[in-house]
């Protein structure tokens, strides 16, 4: 697969994140599941800002976009994972309100993988430019 390939397969994984995490958001307000000032500001910063910024970056820096965004989505796995799936708080998918859990777990379940394949796909593009260059 060339580089160009995994851009556009990256660009779409970056974008369905997005799309997806923004509907999580959606069930985290009507579940009234607050997040701490630090995890907003993680959130905002890591979880949707930086694959995106990554992405763009990609088209002039190839090799640095992909780190940047396999670093931001790897780092938004493991806070998701920990916080939805294994920490027992009010942001633990069994822990939500009953009417939002099925759209809070499919949506954590939904970023969960797309940050996975999205890292995965970042580092296949970075590790392809390096070897080009």
């Amino acid at each position: 697969m060339n580089a160009s390939i995994d851009r556009g397969w990256l660009t779409l994984i970056v974008l369905l994140h997005l799309a997806i995490s923004i509907v999580h958001g959606v069930a985290h307000t009507e579940a009234q599941v607050f997040l701490s000032f630090a995890a907003t500001i993680f959130v905002f910063a890591v979880v949707l800002a930086g694959p995106l910024v990554g992405l763009a970056l990609t088209w002039i820096a190839p090799a640095a976009g992909g780190w940047v965004v396999a670093l931001t989505l790897a780092g938004s796995f493991v806070f998701g994972i920990v916080n939805h799936f294994m920490l027992a708080s009010p942001d633990h998918v069994a822990h939500v309100a009953r009417e939002w859990r099925p759209l809070f777990a499919a949506t954590a379940i939904g970023i969960a993988s797309t940050e996975a394949l999205g890292s995965w796909l970042a580092l296949r593009l970075a590790w392809q430019e390096r070897a080009a260059s």
